[in-house]
């Protein structure tokens, strides 16, 4: 592939009207493989995680990570005015995204179904909490609450207290099934010529992912148990502390690399055949004494010599490392993943998308928009004047 063709989605347009994390990092996926992007944000405030904290130089981290490369259009939509700015763009779209509250898009007549029946070649995405139909349909739905509706709590943390997962899990599976709908409604639409409407929900999204768990107590008839780092059903496979205060985590995944830690690990090859260790049943059902074992040895090394000693005897081992451990990940570095994007804020680092195309252009990591950045010029760009522009701004319909 030539470094000079276009990335993927080059050429096509997304009109979103999208809030908080689903909508937001899933738009912004198809933004990063080069696709316009024109994100629809209310002019009082815009989208709320604008406000979720300040931690990235005065912006919120959320909304720094899921909307670079964005332009954004501050539109009321409840105003006639509005609305029909927004068709305007939709007239010349290939994408719509939304994930406002459960009912909002239908009233304001821009639910997929509809905005397709309109507009034949567009893929309109709705994403929702828990689906359109069901008695959950208006049920409020943020991340934690469908993580707990998904089991996904029941089944994280430790055996006297379960935790939520430490990222917005739910929003994250429906975003990326939002992305890949799309996509293959647009592979769809290059064969048919007609677009159609997605349906995403973060229930059903997370479900999805819950699926060990899941068909464990479905067909096994017993949830797993909740066992902190380490595994449910394999042992050794944990994390245990080194003698410098670090947390080292291995796992054993079958007899023979039990024998192997054993004999070149641990320094104790009678254990690779004792009955008691020598299968993954014996060992689970003896976890506390397996357990012991291991960390009575990794526990007189350093974190360096330990995983130092199972590379060598070709056991999986990974390091327990903190957030800023991983902003500075040598293997990230080495893999040059680093890029500087714009922000109201100045320039701030992210990563590159994990989407690799060896040989084409590299991914499009666009500036943080600020509210409303965009509106005058994509206003204009649809023929409006610049006294129309300001008249719409005095009534409060622009930002």
């Amino acid at each position: 592939m030539a470094a000079t063709e276009p990335l993927p989605l080059s050429g096509l347009t997304v009109v979103a009207v999208e809030q908080a994390v689903s909508a937001p990092f899933a738009t912004r996926q198809l933004a990063d493989l080069g696709a316009r992007v024109i994100k629809v944000e209310r002019p009082d405030g815009g989208d709320f995680a604008r406000a979720y904290d300040t931690a990235a130089r005065g912006l919120a981290s959320h909304f720094v990570w899921a909307n670079r490369g964005k332009e954004s259009l501050a539109l009321d939509l409840k105003d006639p005015r509005g609305l029909e700015v927004l068709h305007a763009l939709l007239d010349g779209a290939d994408v719509f995204v939304q994930n406002l509250a459960q009912g909002a898009a239908a009233r304001l007549g821009l639910d997929a179904a509809a905005l397709c029946a309109r507009y034949p070649r567009l893929v309109a995405v709705d994403i929702s909490g828990y689906g359109a139909g069901g008695p959950y349909a208006h049920k409020r739905a943020y991340d934690m609450l469908v993580q707990c509706e998904a089991g996904l709590v029941s089944v994280t943390g430790t055996p006297e207290r379960p935790v939520k997962a430490g990222i917005p899990a739910a929003d994250i599976a429906a975003a990326m099934y939002a992305f890949s709908g799309v996509l293959a409604a647009l592979l769809r639409r290059g064969t048919t010529g007609r677009g159609g409407p997605v349906e995403i929900s973060m229930l059903e999204s997370l479900a999805e992912w819950m699926g060990h768990p899941l068909h464990h107590t479905v067909h096994g008839g017993e949830q797993p148990a909740r066992t902190g780092l380490a595994h449910a059903v394999i042992a050794p496979y944990d994390a245990y502390a080194t003698a410098d205060g670090d947390r080292v985590l291995l796992s054993v995944q079958n007899d023979r690399e039990w024998g192997r830690l054993a004999r070149e690990v641990l320094e104790r090859p009678e254990l690779a055949g004792d009955p008691a260790y020598a299968t993954n049943a014996a060992r689970t059902r003896g976890r506390e004494e397996t357990d012991a074992v291991v960390a009575g040895v990794l526990g007189k090394l350093s974190a360096d010599e330990a995983v130092e000693r199972l590379e060598a005897a070709g056991i999986a081992c990974a390091r327990l490392n903190s957030v800023a451990q991983l902003a500075g990940h040598p293997q990230l570095a080495a893999r040059d993943r680093w890029r500087e994007v714009g922000s109201p804020a100045g320039p701030l680092r992210a990563l590159l998308p994990p989407i690799g195309l060896p040989g084409g252009p590299e991914a499009v990591m666009g500036a943080v928009p600020a509210l409303g950045e965009h509106t005058d010029a994509l206003l204009r760009a649809l023929g409006m004047t610049d006294a129309r522009i300001a008249e719409l701004r005095g009534d409060g319909v622009i930002a």
